[in-house]
């Protein structure tokens, strides 16, 4: 399969998403290589420190127009092991994450990795978003790491009522600290398919994105109590064989680029347009 890219360049921007045409299914190499931009500092610039939340941002090299944003947040008396479960949880995310508009799953690859839509809610005045992605896991040990990258299902074109965004490479991180907590990593590069405002990119970085992070914090420490009433052995991410989900072939999808998706210019927005409100942010 397509190796990732290794064309030289000043300062290399590690993505997810192969050179050529060929969608596939990441392997060892590509989520070693996402653990170490997790935890590397070289490249990044801190952008926010406060509430034990950390954010930082990776100027877009030559080729990319696109921002890397990455998050860090200490989860204490939350384990690894549930938090990934939290992370996983398609069900428990409807409760607790209130930007979802949509989540399902479409079918599954492997094991391993499967094919799902993401339907998010964008602050006002702009448009909501929508994603189609082929996400992937890695248990190692204590620590666990699910990444993916947007790709085209023919069953799932575009809708009118949303913008297609397009996920380069967005992950999560979960590195357990002893028995009992845990540090959750977040990393997203995305193209949200549009020219928005400063002030809009700035909100995102500066407080959409922390209280996310503690949102996702908040629900690993309600998970096991939630868990217990809804399925509490059910964890297909976990047991395999528990899934249902169709199978799918790779042949099925293609790579999703943006280019080929229509880009709207919401800059001209005014920031006295909008409110993030506690269920939005």
């Amino acid at each position: 399969r397509p190796r990732l890219s290794s064309a030289p360049s000043p300062n290399p921007q590690p993505c997810l998403l192969p050179p050529g045409e060929m969608v596939y299914i990441p392997d060892d190499s590509d989520f070693s290589s996402f653990r170490d931009q997790c935890e590397s500092l070289e490249g990044w610039h801190s952008q926010y420190n406060k509430g034990g939340v950390m954010v930082w941002s990776q100027t877009p090299g030559e080729s990319r127009t696109v921002q890397k944003i990455k998050l860090r947040i200490a989860c204490k008396d939350v384990p690894a092991a549930t938090l990934y479960d939290v992370l996983h949880d398609t069900h428990y995310r409807k409760k607790w994450d209130s930007n979802v508009i949509e989540t399902y799953d479409i079918g599954r690859l492997t094991a391993n990795a499967d094919v799902g839509y993401y339907a998010w809610k964008c602050p006002s005045p702009l448009k909501n978003r929508d994603f189609v992605t082929l996400r992937s896991w890695l248990p190692l040990g204590n620590d666990y790491m699910i990444i993916n990258y947007s790709v085209k299902h023919p069953k799932y074109p575009p809708r009118k009522d949303f913008v297609r965004a397009v996920s380069l490479q967005t992950g999560y991180l979960v590195k357990a600290n002893g028995p009992h907590g845990c540090t959750l990593y977040y990393l997203t590069q995305v193209d949200p398919r549009g020219s928005l405002p400063k002030w809009v990119v700035n909100k995102m970085s500066q407080f959409v994105a922390p209280k996310a992070m503690k949102k996702i914090y908040k629900a690993g420490l309600k998970y096991l109590e939630w868990k217990q009433k809804h399925e509490p052995g059910f964890k297909p991410w976990v047991y395999p064989e528990q899934n249902t989900l169709p199978s799918i072939s790779l042949a099925e999808l293609s790579l999703q680029h943006a280019d080929s998706l229509e880009n709207i210019d919401e800059s001209g927005l005014a920031e006295d347009r909008t409110h993030i409100s506690d269920d939005e942010a």
